[in-house]
């Protein structure tokens, strides 16, 4: 038998006021990263990712966020994976990062790319080499007939790759979401939430709008 938890969380860290922000999200999201690094949060790259299918049904998970810039935020993954296909087929995403200890997410969407191969390259070169083994290993999302199939394979590439540099898959590398809303959200007290969201326009300028929490 089980029964409904309710849990009620008072958020009462701070406020976010328009007079706080930065002129554009990029920057914004570096302040907030170095209050985050400040405050020791872990795992603090961790992201939902959402993805769809041409026909709009969706998948999401969790994966690493890797880089960000003026040009957008930056995973890595393998292209043939489910969100690759996905992102093959419907070149759009959001994405959301929360910071509990802060009482703060980012959310994100927009129109994703392929990084270039140099980015990828030099992301992949600096991967742990059992990492690196691993993506030449694993045809992600594709079904495993049992754990000794993939371990065979783990094996199989190690040696492969024994002694020498590990180059990047071929169907492997990083995707860049570029941004058209970036969305700062503060947790405030009674729900209140403070929401500022930075909306891109056409000649790229950004546009902040409060939402109702």
């Amino acid at each position: 038998m089980s029964a409904d938890v309710v849990v009620h969380t008072e958020f009462s860290k701070h406020k976010l006021l328009e007079s706080d922000l930065a002129a554009d999200p990029f920057a914004q999201f570096q302040c907030w990263l170095d209050d985050v690094q400040a405050a020791n949060v872990s795992d603090w790259q961790a992201m939902s990712l959402a993805t769809a299918t041409r026909d709009g049904r969706p998948s999401v998970r969790i994966v690493y966020l890797r880089g960000w810039d003026e040009r957008g935020f930056l995973f890595y993954t393998n292209h043939d994976s489910r969100k690759g296909d996905e992102l093959a087929d419907n070149p759009q995403a959001a994405a959301a990062l929360y910071w509990k200890e802060l009482e703060r997410q980012v959310r994100i969407e927009g129109a994703v790319v392929l990084a270039n191969d140099a980015e990828s390259d030099a992301y992949f070169a600096g991967r742990p080499r059992e990492s690196c083994i691993g993506a030449w290993a694993s045809s992600q999302s594709q079904p495993l007939v049992d754990r000794a199939t993939l371990e065979r394979l783990t094996a199989e590439f190690d040696e492969k790759f024994a002694g020498g540099a590990i180059p990047r898959p071929p169907n492997w590398g990083g995707f860049r979401i570029i941004p058209e809303n970036v969305e700062f959200w503060q947790g405030g007290v009674a729900r209140l939430h403070d929401r500022l969201i930075y909306r891109r326009q056409t000649d790229n300028s950004w546009r902040i709008e409060r939402l109702f929490p």
